[in-house]
């Protein structure tokens, strides 16, 4: 009888406790609810944008952090055994950590989206906002390791056999820092490589770089490598050291504006003013001259032609490949039909007599 009181009363508090963590559940998804409720209320009208990247990053974490606070707070009220609330509260400070860290990582997520709906990539003129962005990337990586680390250190230190191991892992954490430095040298190498770029930005997001002979943009730069986007669209992915200790060309790191050349090889009797003349005309109806530098010129006279030089200016890297193709196409189709005596010539002389029968 004694013991069916027993095991009568532990399911009592068995379903008292179950009642507790179901009320305080609840009330943790009551408290995300009003608690989002308010913010579109108050951002509705001032930063919508806010609100919106706070509703999409921190609706899953807060569903799970706000009703872990409110069980952590209502546990001692819990008729249960004191070994089943040690375990209890272990396992929800546990929880509770990842949470937090969960939520914390969601706002690097949150303040990356206002940064980049204030400074917008996408516009014509974008060099101050290519150098933020390229920052912002750089450091939201890493704020998600530096906070995923004290969180995975944290969860450790609930445990008491790593609290107890805590005075030997100090003694020998010199040598294991010289071995795991050894070991991990060309990712070290490669992560203070992408705290150089970022700050130093020899490279930005969206950059037009010429590299291993291949000419593209670049797409994305992680902790350890960077995307390249060739102009057919394959991707280049090269270690972020590789922009410390190789050269490589850059085509908008002072300015997105660039000057293109155009090269031609003709005859000795070429009228080069009225090349330079249909050169003014072909740019002038062009949209992509930005109307900042014109010229052609004769930059070198070999044995059997001359080399002509156009030379023009355009807003971006793009726009100068397309006026290359155009004052090409233009140019060649103007000589052939005005001048076609300019085109390139071989020239033969025959001296000495024809020996006859």
């Amino acid at each position: 009888m004694d013991r069916l009181r027993i095991y009568i009363d532990h399911l009592d508090n068995l379903a008292i406790a179950l009642l507790i963590f179901f009320i305080s559940i609840l009330l943790g998804l009551l408290l995300k609810f009003i608690l989002f409720k308010l913010l579109g209320l108050y951002n509705r009208s001032s930063n919508p944008r806010l609100a919106t990247s706070l509703t999409k990053h921190l609706n899953r974490p807060l569903t799970l952090f706000l009703p872990l606070l409110f069980l952590a707070m209502a546990l001692p009220t819990v008729p249960l055994s004191d070994k089943s609330i040690y375990v209890l509260r272990r396992v929800l400070e546990i929880f509770t950590i990842l949470g937090f860290a969960w939520i914390m990582i969601k706002l690097v997520s949150v303040g990356q989206d206002i940064v980049r709906h204030k400074y917008d990539i996408g516009k014509t003129d974008n060099f101050r906002e290519r150098k933020l962005i390229t920052q912002l990337q750089f450091i939201r990586r890493l704020s998600i390791i530096v906070i995923a680390f004290i969180a995975g250190s944290m969860v450790l230190l609930q445990f008491e056999a790593v609290r107890s191991l805590g005075t030997g892992l100090l003694t020998s954490a010199g040598i294991a820092g010289v071995v795991i430095g050894f070991a991990a040298q060309r990712s070290l190498a490669n992560l203070l490589a992408g705290l150089q770029i970022a700050f130093t930005q020899p490279i930005r997001i969206d950059d037009v770089l010429v590299l291993e002979n291949e000419f593209g943009r670049v797409e994305e730069i992680t902790l350890t490598y960077v995307v390249v986007r060739i102009w057919d669209n394959r991707r280049l992915i090269l270690p972020l050291n590789y922009f410390i200790e190789k050269p490589f060309q850059n085509w908008t790191r002072s300015s997105i504006d660039i000057l293109a050349t155009v090269y031609f090889y003709m005859d000795y009797n070429v009228p080069v003013d009225e090349l330079r003349k249909e050169l003014h005309r072909i740019l002038a109806g062009s949209e992509q001259w930005n109307g900042e530098v014109i010229g052609l010129q004769v930059t070198d006279a070999q044995q059997d032609n001359v080399q002509l030089r156009a030379l023009f200016s355009a807003r971006n890297s793009g726009d100068a490949w397309d006026l290359r193709c155009l004052v090409r196409e233009k140019m060649l189709y103007f000589i052939q039909k005005n001048y076609p005596e300019a085109l390139p010539k071989v020239r033969t002389s025959v001296s000495g007599s024809i020996a006859t029968k």
